[in-house]
């Protein structure tokens, strides 16, 4: 259970990174999907680029980690806890990663789109960013 002010999760949607690090994941079934293992950071653009969830296992060993888009997410606030809006079956079929491997080059954009992609989301790089109006770029 994520240990943050209701009332500012409610009112703001706004929650620290390291109060979501380490919860359990839910889909919409209520089905533990994982855990989050880090929160990456787009610094320039100040957003979250991915959240990394980490799934599989056994005992917590053997775990594969994921990076997915943070609008992949959504956090419910009566239940007060993170859903993710992915069906398991794909998250089990999803490209990921191993703890121990070198991890991705999250700053490549290639490798970004076809994370997005597989998610069935459109990449944020993608956006021009008006506070009153997001709008996709006209390539």
């Amino acid at each position: 259970m994520i240990a943050t002010s209701e009332q500012s999760v409610a009112m703001y949607g706004i929650v620290r990174a390291s109060k979501i690090i380490g919860e359990t994941v839910v889909n919409r079934q209520s089905e533990n999907v994982g855990k989050i293992h880090e929160v990456v950071i787009d610094a320039k653009k100040n957003r979250v680029a991915y959240v990394v969830l980490s799934f599989g296992g056994f005992l917590g060993m053997g775990n594969k980690l994921f990076a997915m888009p943070w609008d992949a997410f959504a956090f419910s606030v009566t239940e007060n806890k993170l859903i993710l809006n992915i069906d398991k079956e794909k998250l089990e079929s999803a490209p990921g990663f191993e703890e121990s491997d070198n991890w991705p080059d999250f700053s490549d954009t290639l490798w970004g789109e076809s994370i997005y992609k597989y998610y069935d989301f459109t990449p944020p790089w993608k956006y021009d960013h008006d506070p009153g109006n997001m709008s996709i770029k006209s390539e």
